[in-house]
């Protein structure tokens, strides 16, 4: 018994004729006729009434209709699994991420890949740097989105955007007021840098080209931490935009009036040669918002 023959005995079954059958099959009669007889001979039994008028089932081929019409549906249904799997557009995907990632960009290419590719199961990881390239090793995500960059060799890093600058404070500080911050403006300030980001080396050298060398608490384990503290009042923080769809008590953000060179990247990492079809098709989404200035 194989597909070819049950497609036919459907067929038939379906339409009580050979030549209306074969027709829609688009095969002569002849080879729809040996299928059936194949069938027959197969299974031992009768399948058909021959009769002048056509074909009608006999109480054998009742019984085989129903099954019949399951397989030739699953074997559909895995036909398009596989296809689609191999297009990247079924299958499950783990998505590595951590700290402000989540909050701007990251949403957005997530959705956009959704909206192209319902079928596809999507899992967030959320780790450190550290821990999201363990994940990509054990296979257990298969793209990152992080600030922090990897330097191993067998990763490839792909920058996705960069953010503006701003100050976050307590909002009774009295810059809080000010539509602009100019950096001149935080001399006297203590900044509380976060780890996740490439800001504390960034910082220096905005302040020093303003004349000052800026005090520092040491890092907080994320952008998000060191918002929050600056929300207490502990100090001031230098954040990427994205954060500023955070609202947390008692934390204003205010612009930084500065370069647009100096920018807080976000960037994706994954395994090179990694020829997933699923990771091909988040690149592809991702690469949509890479900056056109920046994309060569």
């Amino acid at each position: 018994m194989d597909l070819k023959q049950l497609t036919s005995f459907i067929a038939v079954a379906e339409e009580g004729q050979l030549s209306r059958a074969a027709v829609r099959l688009c095969l002569s009669q002849p080879p729809l006729s040996r299928h059936i007889h194949a069938l027959e001979s197969e299974l031992g039994v009768r399948l058909f009434d021959r009769t002048a008028t056509g074909m009608s089932l006999t109480q054998a081929g009742a019984a085989l209709l129903d099954d019949a019409r399951s397989i030739e549906g699953l074997f559909r249904q895995a036909r398009e699994k596989v296809r689609k799997s191999g297009l990247g557009q079924t299958g499950q995907m783990s998505v590595g991420l951590y700290g402000s990632s989540i909050y701007g960009a990251v949403p957005r290419v997530l959705r956009q890949f959704r909206i192209s590719h319902p079928d596809v199961e999507l899992n967030l990881h959320y780790a450190q740097t550290p821990e999201q390239v363990k994940a990509l090793r054990r296979n257990q995500v298969l793209i990152v989105f992080e600030r922090m960059l990897p330097t191993e060799s067998d990763i490839e890093v792909l920058r996705v955007c960069g953010e503006r600058l701003y100050v976050a404070m307590n909002e009774e500080h009295p810059l809080a007021r000010s539509e602009w911050i100019d950096i001149g403006e935080l001399r006297h300030e203590t900044f509380i840098p976060g780890t996740e980001v490439t800001a504390a080396s960034q910082l220096v050298e905005i302040c020093r080209k303003a004349g000052f060398i800026p005090r520092m608490t040491p890092p907080s384990n994320s952008v998000v931490t060191a918002t929050l503290l600056a929300g207490v009042g502990v100090g001031v923080s230098l954040v990427p935009e994205s954060m500023t769809n955070v609202q947390l008590p008692g934390v204003i953000y205010r612009p930084l009036n500065v370069d647009e060179a100096y920018s807080m990247d976000l960037h994706c990492f994954y395994l090179k040669n990694n020829e997933s079809p699923l990771l091909a098709s988040i690149l592809e989404i991702v690469r949509g918002f890479i900056e056109p200035s920046r994309a060569a």
